[in-house]
């Protein structure tokens, strides 16, 4: 049976007033937004949600929030992993990522040892048809991640990602800072439909907006035409 998974948008980071930033940190909101989701989710952790494991962007915002919010599933041996497929959309220096070394030697809690080696590269030949600011990649990249986390084993899997690719690329929702969604499966052998709880339609701190969008929303046919802005929605950049 495929897991229910927990999507979460990370909390603000700096980047949300300037995007000229590069992987920023989170701001102290942000921090203060983690505490509150810490409150909120984790006492249902494992009663309803029978979280397994955590998987993070592998970005400075989405690690420290995943470690202030669910550092005791973590303390409790929950491995958190990163994972490439869930990074950020744009060419903004806020989504181009940190090198893997010197996040390994940051976050020595978290498994880097799966994150694709060209990372964070998202312009070159190689990697612009997997990371590339365009609807196919963006749009692809959501589907394949879907097919990996369908296969999982674990009964949940807590992701922490980001709006811009949650949306477009993943549900077609929004997502406020620190918010999450709750998705399971559709029947299926192979299907990568998504039903959502009810209970999340506004989000799961009731934050978020009750509307969806197609998927590649807003998204270039072609990467060359701009670089975008993170999230794809400045309407929402600054969270609750």
């Amino acid at each position: 049976m495929p897991p229910t998974i927990i999507l979460v948008r990370h909390a603000q980071a700096l980047h949300n007033v300037d995007n000229n930033i590069h992987d920023p940190v989170l701001s102290t909101l942000g921090r203060e937004q983690c505490a509150q989701l810490k409150e909120h989710l984790m006492p249902r952790i494992p009663q309803d949600l029978d979280v397994g494991l955590i998987i993070v962007s592998p970005m400075v915002r989405t690690i420290e929030t995943a470690l202030l919010a669910f550092g005791d599933l973590i303390d409790r041996g929950v491995p958190i992993v990163a994972h490439a497929g869930w990074q950020e959309n744009s060419l903004q220096p806020c989504d181009i990522g940190t090198p893997l070394p010197t996040l390994a030697a940051r976050f020595p809690q978290v498994d880097f040892s799966r994150v694709d080696p060209i990372y964070p590269d998202k312009t070159s030949p190689r990697a612009a048809p997997l990371y590339g600011f365009s609807r196919e990649a963006i749009v692809g990249r959501g589907r394949a991640v879907l097919r990996e986390l369908r296969a999982r084993p674990e009964k949940a899997v807590l992701v922490v990602s980001h709006s811009g690719f949650l949306r477009a690329g993943v549900t077609g929702c929004y997502y406020m800072n620190a918010d999450y969604r709750v998705f399971e499966f559709e029947e299926g052998e192979g299907s990568e439909e998504l039903r959502q709880w009810e209970e999340t339609r506004e989000g799961g701190m009731g934050w978020s907006w009750d509307e969806t969008v197609p998927l590649g929303d807003g998204l270039p046919d072609d990467a060359s035409i701009g670089v975008g802005v993170d999230g794809g929605a400045q309407e929402m950049a600054n969270g609750v």
